[in-house]
């Protein structure tokens, strides 16, 4: 175990938790899955319809079962054993991407009509949004006891860095194995990674229930939760802050048409664009391990969405594949500073006993942003085009920064101290 007195300076100090890396590599190789096979079904919806929409349309199949059983699925994850909770989710996910693998087999392609396809397609994306509304609340409430309260930064710093890492091979991997092998291969490394990832979740510990959570009725404990959320400031600032700049500013929906119809990159390009973000992040995350954003976190939340912002609109405007490279990258540096704040906040000043109604919260405002912001994407770029939908976007981000900074001028020099805030 790290000493006290070295807590705080050392960057790898959760990582010296043997159950702490078992969670990350948990959460490693299910978002490196997940990532694969958002990348070929983006790419494989696109291909059989040739609609913006249709992109959009996949965020939405994902986004309402999410948003819908968010707050049972946090109230389940205090109430009960969250290393099994985690264990029956990744079970669903694995099943799910089963039936994709075989309803996609070229034998059974040829006996689905395209109009069914996309169904069933759309029936697993479903799926994978009711089971993420239970991991989500477990999985964070889960990290609180894994690591000290000290060390949530650099914990929040570290697990976001490999939820980015997963985010930068995750979609060039699953783009390149799609160019050169076919849908029917990348699926099958989709789905052993997710065998990974579950045997990472014996590794982990059952932790006990909270007693005061035991008896109370569930109305009365989802309406805690939201009352909880809502009564603060900070955390209801940061939370619709980021709600609102990622249902605008999300252009990552509309890049298989920016790699087909714009750049003309292909599959393979399609991988190492959705990569560019994660890579901005990760790199970005590395640093905030040992330089954390939390000391004053509104301003620098601030700052980043801002930056994300102008990044967006940048990217609209390229069709040079460097150029948006670049300002992809830069999508991704300047929201992995969000994360870690809203993150970090977020863990500081949530009880352990109603983390997994809290996490709920904020994924159905945060956690269901990208969905929905691909849906708003999809239709904008039907209605307007594709470039303008993301300048579009971008120019709300910031139009939605302004208003929010002359509302909160107060906020811009406070500090996180322990359970805090102090202005």
């Amino acid at each position: 175990m790290p000493s006290q007195s070295s807590i705080n300076t050392d960057a790898f100090a959760s990582l010296r938790y043997p159950e702490f890396r078992s969670y990350l590599s948990m959460r490693f190789f299910l978002t490196f899955a997940l990532q694969m096979k958002a990348v070929l079904v983006g790419w494989f919806i696109y291909s059989l319809t040739k609609d913006p929409l249709s992109l959009g349309m996949i965020g939405l199949a994902e986004a309402i079962p999410a948003i819908s059983i968010a707050m049972f699925g946090g109230h389940v994850a205090d109430r009960s054993d969250k290393r099994k909770l985690l264990f029956g989710v990744i079970c669903t996910i694995i099943l799910a991407a089963t039936l994709l693998f075989v309803v996609t087999l070229p034998s059974m392609q040829s006996r689905i009509d395209s109009h069914r396809l996309e169904l069933i397609i759309y029936i697993v994306v479903f799926i994978d949004g009711l089971a993420r509304g239970f991991f989500s609340p477990a999985a964070f409430s889960l990290m609180a006891f894994i690591v000290p309260r000290e060390l949530y930064p650099n914990s929040t710093s570290w697990n976001s860095s490999s939820w980015q890492l997963a985010s930068v091979v995750g979609p060039a991997v699953g783009g390149l194995i799609y160019g050169f092998f076919g849908i029917s291969v990348t699926l099958g490394v989709v789905i052993g990674c997710m065998l990974i990832s579950l045997v990472n979740v014996f590794m982990l510990k059952s932790r006990p229930i909270p007693p005061a959570e035991k008896e109370e009725s569930i109305w009365n404990s989802l309406g805690e939760g939201i009352h909880f959320v809502f009564g603060n400031k900070m955390m209801l600032g940061a939370m619709t802050l980021d709600l609102f700049s990622v249902f605008f500013g999300g252009a990552v929906a509309l890049l298989p048409i920016f790699a087909n119809d714009i750049l003309k990159v292909g599959a393979e390009g399609l991988g190492i664009l959705r990569a560019a973000p994660s890579v901005g992040a990760v790199l970005t995350m590395l640093a905030m391990t040992r330089y954390s954003p939390a000391n004053q976190p509104w301003r620098n939340l601030i700052i980043a969405v801002s930056g994300f912002g102008i990044a967006t609109i940048l990217f609209g405007l390229s069709t040079n594949l460097y150029l948006s490279l670049f300002f992809l990258f830069l999508t991704g540096a300047f929201d992995s500073v969000s994360v870690i704040v809203r993150s970090t906040i977020f863990q500081m000043l949530t009880p352990d006993h109603m983390r997994g109604r809290v996490s709920a919260v904020n994924s159905m405002f945060i956690g269901s942003s990208n969905e929905i912001g691909a849906f708003e994407s999809g239709v904008t770029a039907k209605l307007f085009g594709t470039a303008p939908a993301v300048i579009f976007g971008g120019s709300m981000t910031l139009l939605i920064v302004a208003g929010t900074y002359l509302k909160t001028k107060s906020l811009m020099g406070a500090r996180l101290i322990g359970k805090e805030i102090v202005e």
